[in-house]
């Protein structure tokens, strides 16, 4: 009993790191224990396009070093449209920015242990007290947390996770240089994070064009393998063959190559969470999963949560020590007022969205210009008046089967 901490976090990515940070800064003991040796960290888990925005960057005091390029507007492509929307943003290199949430959090006080694998939660009396890694060392805390993504050994074991494998997105990105973001046949993508909706290149997802300065990006694409994947899909086609065919098929890609080493993959899961916490366990980023349903973005949700965990426990630890299943379910509350609010909306309209056919993100580019300014960013927070103003009567039959398969689901 002597490893012992008042907080172990298991994984060290965003919302991990930003816990430990956070919870280190108040004066806990913290262990962040991570899978990766931190001599390659991040390798193996650099897989996010990295796309944010300056609300992010100043609720978390993130420095310029670890901004590849800073963007102007955000591009939305239609197969034969688009529109664009002057958005400050930011494009990180996601590795630097990892690193540096580490560095952070043991300046706090964290402490890390790298090449250490989190296998399961040690329970004692039904509740979890601790986590075993690396087969049979042992750590002891009064708060566990699960930040290990997708993975979720602790969540799963503790029957906290309910990650459903038809809401399973996956995504391939890789870096190139030589690419022509101001291209005559399309948008402006200079200084742009551009989402393109097309079944043909990404059947029931999208893919992006994010400028990382001069004539660098990131490109990939990621889909979702539902109904709407298997309606668009061409037969034989994995998600790299996908991406090929977009780079072969685009003149912006012409003379693009790809850069060594500067390939990411990853998965998500587009749900809504069950269950997040119990006794003395809070279950945050993408092991909730914490990511928004409609563009992906996952670094800010990610960090948002962080945050609401440290606070929970922060509150837990304090005075007399309450680490009681209630107690934890503070963290709930905050996680649907302050990190992802109107998850159930944004969920239909993730689902309607990748539901649509191809002539109709055409129509959807035209319909957006037409609207005022703020209507995308409306839509995107789950105005349901602002969805409305992009209904057309002819759109009754896709509404009508989108009904009928949310009702046979």
């Amino acid at each position: 009993m002597s490893d012992r901490f008042d907080v172990v976090i298991a994984g060290a990515g965003p919302a991990g790191a930003q816990c430990a940070r956070d919870l280190a800064a108040r004066d806990y003991e913290v262990l962040v224990l991570e899978t990766e040796p931190e001599a390659e960290f991040p390798r193996q888990s650099n897989k996010s396009t990295a796309g944010t925005f300056p609300s992010m960057m100043a609720s978390f005091n993130v420095p310029d070093e670890v901004v590849m390029n800073f963007t102007e507007t955000v591009v939305l492509e239609s197969p034969n449209d688009h529109f664009v929307r002057d958005q400050p943003g930011a494009v990180l290199e996601f590795a630097d920015f990892k690193r540096w949430l580490v560095a952070e959090g043991r300046e706090a006080g964290a402490e890390y242990r790298f090449d250490s694998r989190v296998s399961k939660p040690i329970v004692e009396d039904g509740e979890p007290v601790g986590v075993r890694y690396d087969g049979s060392e042992e750590v002891y805390a009064d708060v566990v947390v699960d930040a290990t993504g997708p993975a979720a050994p602790l969540a799963k074991d503790l029957g906290v996770t309910d990650l459903q494998r038809e809401r399973q997105a996956i995504g391939v990105e890789y870096e190139f240089e030589g690419v022509e973001a101001d291209h005559p046949d399309f948008a402006d993508c200079t200084d742009a994070m551009m989402l393109r909706l097309d079944h043909d290149l990404a059947p029931g997802g999208y893919s992006w064009l994010f400028h990382t300065g001069a004539d660098t990006a990131k490109v990939g694409l990621c889909y979702i393998q539902n109904d709407s994947h298997r309606e668009y899909a061409k037969e034989g086609m994995g998600i790299d063959d996908y991406l090929e065919y977009w780079l072969e098929s685009d003149p912006r890609f012409e003379n693009a190559t790809r850069l060594d080493g500067k390939q990411h993959r990853g998965s998500a899961h587009i749900q809504k969470p069950g269950q997040m916490t119990t006794d003395s366990f809070i279950a945050i980023g993408d092991t909730v999963p914490t990511i928004d349903p409609l563009w992906g973005e996952g670094i800010h949700k990610g960090m948002l949560s962080a945050r609401a965990a440290a606070a929970t426990a922060d509150r837990a630890l304090t005075g007399t020590v309450d680490t009681s299943a209630e107690q934890m379910a503070i963290y709930n509350d905050l996680w649907h007022s302050d990190v992802a609010p109107k998850m159930n909306t944004r969920l239909l309209m993730t689902e309607l969205l990748y539901l649509t056919p191809n002539d109709r993100y055409d129509r959807l580019m035209a319909d957006l210009r037409r609207a005022d300014g703020d209507t995308l960013a409306k839509v995107n927070n789950g105005n349901r008046l602002a969805m409305r103003n992009l209904i057309h009567l002819d759109d009754l039959p896709l509404l009508a089967r989108f009904a009928r398969e949310r009702l046979g689901s």
